[in-house]
């Protein structure tokens, strides 16, 4: 007798799974929105046939186990077809406009923003993981499903990371750990968040997860009778104070232990004594009178007190933070939140769709997401490249805050260790732009100060100031950052440019020609010869040095521009020199080799990239680059240059007790400014010193070494020209 087999036993995996997301959706979805569920998901499985994941598993699998994560966060309809479907672009033969013909163009959006690059013009496997990332927040700042799906996707794919080659597995968890949890962290979903750490740090570090999970084991029975007395004796003082609390033990996850010990410096123990209580009650009014009773209950640790329900964290968390010494005098964290704090602490920007209601809190989630994402875009534009996005993302998705007052009372969140220009730029670019000092609580401060808690800062500006290279090296905002840097990028290119115009024009000059007077027709045929795709950018080339403006003159005064370039016997450009301040900025430096200053003879090179560099005549590193004809030009100071330079002199001193200090006063009575000092030979009786000062020009140099010849001290004194 032939026995039929159950059908329930032939049914496939992905049957299985497709069943259960239906049940999901059938609690908060109505039938006709289900039905189109339903065949995304036969479309996306008819797609993927053939695929399979290294498991062995249907592909289809994988987005469905994406689809039902979403689902029990009860995310739209739109969302949960684009879980669905988020790998047919990348991996099948489906396009966008064929989801939006077949779906809707909203569908088509979501599932091209988690879509990865196909075709990458980069250079390495890095660049080509950060192109991929600054696409995906792109498509964030449009709609925040997209992240939603993206992380769901992640999370499963971690999930069954167990299959990988130990190489691929080490780079995915990585990246997991770089990105991902922390831009959980950054919206709020913080269980989703501790999902991805404890996945990736398993699959990234397995041994050192290994020990600290069997730590952990062996501590637990150790500490279970000290939980239970510190838990019941809160529980009893709430009761008594007659507070309607919850009090639950709340144990740290590994990885935050690792991170603990990793950048503390600290040992196992030394973490994992602090016995954590979260505190939950049903109004913000409890939350601070539940305070009250703990900090009566045992001795709160002075410092360590934080109200994040009045000033919350960036990504929205609120709560109550406080450290008490307990019994046998174990410190004690404690966690004071309402319930709908704490849901919203777990579930972030989730929470939208989670708690279907029209709460302000979860409206306020979506705005800050919607805030933060915006500063990103503004980011974007001014990042150079895609490696310099992830630069700037990751600097701003690790913030610790500082809370700093505008002077009119206005609050501004920092991360830890801002700094006046981070300031200055959160107020508004233009305001980081021109700032040249501040006060602090009314107090006179220089730019790099940090800023602390609870300060006033009132920032400075002038209308001539403008962001200094310098800056980069203390800004922690990633606003800040990447404003600065594309001020200079744009400052820079539009000096070249006119440095460029100079250049050319005086070539011309000496070939009876004027650019103005050059026909566009000419102009175009030069920039086709060249490879130019404007005039601005050959007069760029020409001012950072790449294009040499005597070439680039003698093609034009040609009558067949295409022509090779004839040049007779010792030709070159014109003799007259080109005059410049020496404040040209970024494309007119002065050479630190001899330090060239007004009045001294001087010449230029050519530095490709970088545009003009100015030497003193007798410079020695100068002699071997003249003798290349095209690389180098006459230049002088002109006459109405003002400001200060840099000189250098080694003097040889009497090496006794106030030598120094005599040196410096004579200096500064001169009305110049020590910069450096640098001791190159000492024995009992001489000293011999460099000195870098600033000067006017030769002339207030000479004054200077005059007056100081005349010291009894001073042995010689030389001017130091490389």
């Amino acid at each position: 007798m032939l026995e039929v087999a159950n059908p329930i036993e032939l049914e496939r995996p992905q049957d299985k799974l497709l069943r259960r997301l239906c049940s999901i959706l059938e609690s908060y979805m109505d039938q006709a929105q289900i039905d189109d569920i339903v065949r995304a998901y036969h479309f996306g499985a008819e797609a993927h046939t053939g695929q399979f994941r290294k498991s062995g598993e249907a592909y289809i699998c994988h987005p469905v186990s994406v689809a039902i994560y979403l689902a029990e966060m009860r995310m739209d309809a739109k969302g949960i077809m684009a879980a669905l479907l988020h790998d047919v672009l990348e991996d099948t033969s489906v396009t966008k406009k064929d989801l939006a013909h077949l779906f809707s163009t909203e569908v088509a959006e979501l599932v091209d923003g988690v879509t990865k690059l196909s075709k990458i013009d980069s250079h390495s496997r890095a660049e080509a993981q950060a192109e991929n990332v600054r696409k995906m927040f792109l498509a964030m700042t449009k709609d925040l499903r997209v992240i939603m799906v993206k992380l769901a996707d992640r999370l499963h794919n971690m999930q069954t990371l167990g299959v990988m080659p130990p190489e691929k597995k080490r780079r995915i968890a990585r990246e997991t750990l770089d990105i991902y949890a922390p831009l959980a962290n950054r919206l709020g979903m913080n269980q989703i968040k501790h999902q991805l750490e404890s996945l990736g740090f398993k699959a990234l570090y397995p041994g050192r997860q290994l020990i600290l999970k069997n730590a952990v084991r062996k501590a637990r029975g150790n500490r279970r009778e000290i939980v239970e007395t510190i838990e019941n004796s809160i529980k009893n003082r709430l009761q008594q104070a007659g507070l309607a609390c919850e009090v639950v033990g709340r144990e740290k996850n590994l990885y935050s232990i690792y991170q603990k010990m990793l950048t503390k410096k600290i040992s196992f123990n030394d973490v994992f004594d602090v016995y954590a209580f979260r505190i939950l009650s049903d109004q913000v009014d409890t939350c601070y009178r539940a305070l009250g009773v703990v900090h009566n209950l045992y001795k709160p640790v002075p410092g360590r007190f934080k109200d994040y329900i009045a000033l919350s964290k960036a990504n929205g968390y609120q709560s109550l933070h406080t450290i008490l010494i307990g019994p046998y005098g174990v410190p004690i964290e404690i966690q004071i939140r309402t319930q709908e704090m704490h849901r919203m602490s777990e579930s972030g920007i989730a929470a939208h769709w989670l708690y279907k209601t029209d709460n302000e809190k979860t409206e306020h989630a979506q705005m800050r997401a919607n805030e933060w994402l915006r500063e990103l875009l503004e980011i974007h534009k001014s990042a150079g490249d895609s490696m310099e996005f992830i630069d700037n993302l990751k600097i701003d998705l690790y913030p610790q805050e500082v809370f700093v007052f505008t002077p009119q009372g206005g609050i501004i969140k920092l991360p830890r260790g801002a700094t006046i220009v981070d300031f200055a730029y959160a107020v508004h670019t233009d305001i980081g732009n021109s700032c040249v000092s501040a006060r602090i609580d009314k107090q006179l401060v220089p730019l790099q100060t940090q800023l602390e808690n609870g300060v006033t800062v009132e920032v400075i500006t002038a209308s001539w100031a403008r962001p200094n290279p310098l800056w980069l090296n203390y800004v922690v905002t990633a606003k800040a950052r990447s404003s600065i840097r594309a001020y200079l990028k744009h400052f820079k290119q539009q000096e070249a440019i006119s440095l460029g115009r100079r250049l050319l024009e005086k070539e011309l000059q000496g070939m009876n020609l004027q650019l103005e007077t050059i026909s566009q027709e000419r102009i175009f045929t030069l920039l086709d010869v060249l490879a130019s795709p404007s005039l601005d950018a050959l007069l760029e080339d020409i001012g950072l040095g790449n294009k040499m403006p005597f070439l680039v003159a003698k093609r034009l005064s040609q009558d067949d521009i295409y022509a090779a370039i004839k040049l007779e016997d010792n030709e070159k450009g014109v003799d007259t020199p080109l005059i410049i301040k020496g404040t040209e900025g970024m494309v007119v430096t002065l050479a630190k080799c001899c330090r060239p200053i007004p009045g001294d003879s001087i010449v230029g090179f050519f530095n490709p990239g970088r545009g003009i560099v100015v030497h003193h005549h007798e410079c020695r590193n100068s002699n071997d680059i003249r003798k290349k004809q095209t690389s180098w030009l006459d230049v002088e100071w002109s006459k109405e240059t003002t400001g200060e330079f840099p000189a250098e002199i080694r003097l040889e001193l009497l090496n006794q007790r106030g030598t120094l200090a005599n040196v410096a006063a004579t200096i500064s009575e001169m009305d110049s400014n020590i910069e450096n000092v640098t001791v190159v030979d000492q024995d009992d009786r001489v000293s011999v010193d460099l000195i870098t000062l600033t000067v006017r020009d030769r002339v207030h140099l000479a004054n200077i070494m005059r007056r100081l010849r005349k010291l009894m001290i001073v042995l010689k004194i030389t001017r130091v020209k490389a």
